[in-house]
Order: structure tokens, then C-alpha cells, then sequence
């Protein structure tokens, strides 16, 4: 019998060649703050170029002017490392519509692999997103790496890693019946069996549900993040009259009685929430988990709330290798989403 590729995903804070992004273009998920959310967009690659390439899908040459345009008139005047890809999208979130970038284990050494699982946007709620789940395979030959698919739903805003053999995941996403495919074994085990493989995962920590207004079931991204080997950082809520407070208090208190994949006790640093952030249609899902590790900073979404300066001080601690830098994330999250679901790390080789 052949043996599987033996795989490992690196941790975010891993280094990177680049970051992709996918330019917001659709007027539906940002009705009446689309520029905004480009502005928003502008302030993430002035904080990711310091350390790394950006890589845009744009799709098409009046949206790569405008891109530059948008970039330029922002103060970003120095695009050299800015890469504008010709690879069409229906929306912004190539967190889970791009493909994710694992190492493999060759007779040569390592080398970087793309992952390619199914795209239905979040169990069919959004169409159309045929551009969309046509990315993983652009960027597998724009990156020239080779691409391995699999015949299964899965986002990568659905699970989380320390890049030592251990994920972090949510059944209500993971083991959502609308992400079923017939003849697809969707079991925990099943999906266990499939992130070992895919991902070298050793151990898989199960969380339970997610926060008010996440319409995607529950994406692990917006509650417990890894930020170091045995260290996570899991949003709490203290209002005991918040919708989020069971649910978060839960899964509080199943990280405590959780082991890594060395054996480890996991270390939990608690975050605020920002409260409720309301929205024109009910309440959003504001977390400040939904940040990202790039090279030279960690991007930080933040809602011109008092907890935004709590959460500023508990990742300093929590991180101290790169600065915070706040983004803007009020105008993002009406897309209900932020900063982690708008970036995708592609890892550098190990040198």
C-alpha cells in the first residue's frame, strides 16, 4: 500500500515568502462601506510589507489599476513587492477560498506543497463562488508549487495549528452536516484521519460552538488561536448576560483540561471581547482572535472600543517577537469577517 506524503503545517508565526489577499470587489458583502474596506485593505499591506511580498488577486487589468491607484494614494509608494495576480474571485476571504501551503518531506529535503479542498462558501450560503473555489489551483502554479486536492469542504478559517503536530478546531464548523458530501466519511474520526494526513496533524483539539453572528458555523479564527507551541490566546466573555458568555466559557473551560501533541498542558491567555458591535442586520462577529502573524508585525482588528487597548496590552505579552499594529476592523467585520479570514501566509522554505 502507498504511504502517505509525510506533511507538516507551519505555524503562522513561521516565516513567509509572501501573504495573499484577495481585493474586496463585492458590493454585497460591503453594501455601503466597500471603500472602507479597501482602506482598511491598504493598512494591511503597509504593515505586511515590511517583512514579506504581497500577493493580490485582482483578476482583471482595470481592477490592478485601481488596486495601485488605491495602494499609492495611501502612502504605499514603494510597490515593488507588491504582486498583482490576474486570478478572478466572487469575494475577499482567501483565508478560506485560497489554498493552504504545507511543507512535505522529500527524498531532496522539504519542499511546499498547496492544499486544494473544496469551496462552497460555507455550506452553500453565498452564491456564486465559482471564481472562488478555482483560486487554490491559480495560486498553486502563480507560486509554482504543486497542488494536492481533496475531494472535501474544509476551510482553513476552520482550524488552527502550532506547526508541532497539534489543531485547533470547532465541531460546529467541522462536523457541520452542510459541508457533507455524499459518500464523504464527515465523522470525527474521518476528518482526524484526513488532517493527519493533509496536514501532519498528530493531535486535533476539539472546541464546540462559536460566537453570535459568525455565518460560518463557528471558525475556530474567531475564538482560540495558537501563539506559540503549548500557547494559546481564547476570547472570554465577562458579562454573564452576553449570548457569548456560555458558549465562550465552555470553551474555556475545555482548553483547560486540553494537551498539545507533545503532551503539553496548554498555557491559556484570556482576551476581552469588544462587546457587542452591532450591524444593520443584528450583531457582528467582532474577536479580536482574528488577528495575523505576519513577518513584521502581528495585525491586530480593532473597533474603537475601550477593550481594543486591553487586547493591544495582552498580546504584547503574549507575543513578543513583532509589534501590534492596529487595523480597523468595524467597516471589515459588516462583511463578518476580519483581518485572519483577508490573508493567507505562504511559508518561506526552511533555510
Amino acid at each position: 500500500m502507498t504511504q502517505s506524503p509525510r506533511r507538516r503545517w507551519p505555524a503562522e508565526w513561521e516565516p513567509h515568502r509572501a501573504t495573499w489577499l484577495s481585493w474586496p470587489r463585492n458590493r454585497e458583502t460591503w453594501p455601503t462601506r466597500l471603500r472602507e474596506a479597501e482602506d482598511a485593505f491598504c493598512e494591511m499591506v503597509r504593515a505586511i510589507l515590511p517583512g514579506e511580498d504581497v500577493e493580490i488577486n485582482v483578476g482583471d487589468p482595470g481592477l490592478a489599476e485601481h488596486v495601485r491607484t488605491r495602494l499609492l494614494g495611501a502612502g504605499i509608494n514603494d510597490l515593488s513587492r507588491v504582486h498583482l495576480r490576474g486570478i478572478p474571485t466572487n469575494d475577499a476571504w482567501v483565508r478560506d477560498h485560497g489554498g493552504i501551503f504545507v511543507f512535505e518531506q522529500t527524498e531532496d529535503g522539504p519542499r511546499r506543497v498547496l492544499l486544494d479542498f473544496l469551496y462552497d462558501a460555507w455550506g452553500g450560503k453565498y452564491p456564486p463562488w465559482d471564481r472562488d473555489e478555482r483560486v487554490a489551483e491559480q495560486m498553486a502554479q502563480i507560486a509554482r508549487v504543486p497542488r494536492v486536492a481533496f475531494d472535501l469542504v474544509l476551510e482553513a478559517g476552520g482550524i488552527d495549528g502550532d506547526g508541532a503536530g497539534t489543531i485547533l478546531t470547532t465541531e460546529s464548523c467541522l462536523l457541520n452536516p452542510n459541508r457533507d458530501r455524499p459518500g464523504h466519511d464527515r465523522s470525527r474520526a474521518g476528518l482526524e484521519r484526513v488532517l493527519g494526513e493533509a496536514f501532519g496533524a498528530e493531535k486535533v483539539l476539539w472546541l464546540g460552538d462559536g460566537i453570535e453572528g459568525d455565518d460560518t458555523d463557528g471558525h475556530v479564527d474567531d475564538l482560540t488561536r495558537f501563539v506559540a507551541e503549548g500557547r494559546v490566546v481564547t476570547i472570554v466573555e465577562r458579562d454573564p448576560a452576553d449570548s457569548n458568555y456560555r458558549v465562550l466559557k465552555e470553551n474555556r473551560d475545555r482548553l483547560e483540561a486540553m494537551t498539545d501533541a507533545r503532551g503539553r498542558r496548554l498555557e491559556v491567555v484570556e482576551l476581552p471581547t469588544p462587546g457587542i458591535v452591532a450591524g444593520p442586520d443584528g450583531r457582528l462577529p467582532a474577536s479580536y482572535a482574528n488577528f495575523y502573524f505576519a513577518n513584521a508585525a502581528v495585525l491586530l482588528p480593532v473597533f474603537g472600543v475601550d477593550a481594543d487597548r486591553e487586547a493591544i496590552a495582552i498580546l504584547e505579552k503574549a507575543i513578543p517577537d513583532r509589534p501590534i499594529v492596529p487595523i480597523p476592523g468595524r467597516n471589515l467585520v459588516l462583511g463578518l469577517g476580519a483581518v485572519h479570514c483577508l490573508t493567507q501566509q505562504e511559508p518561506s522554505l526552511p533555510a
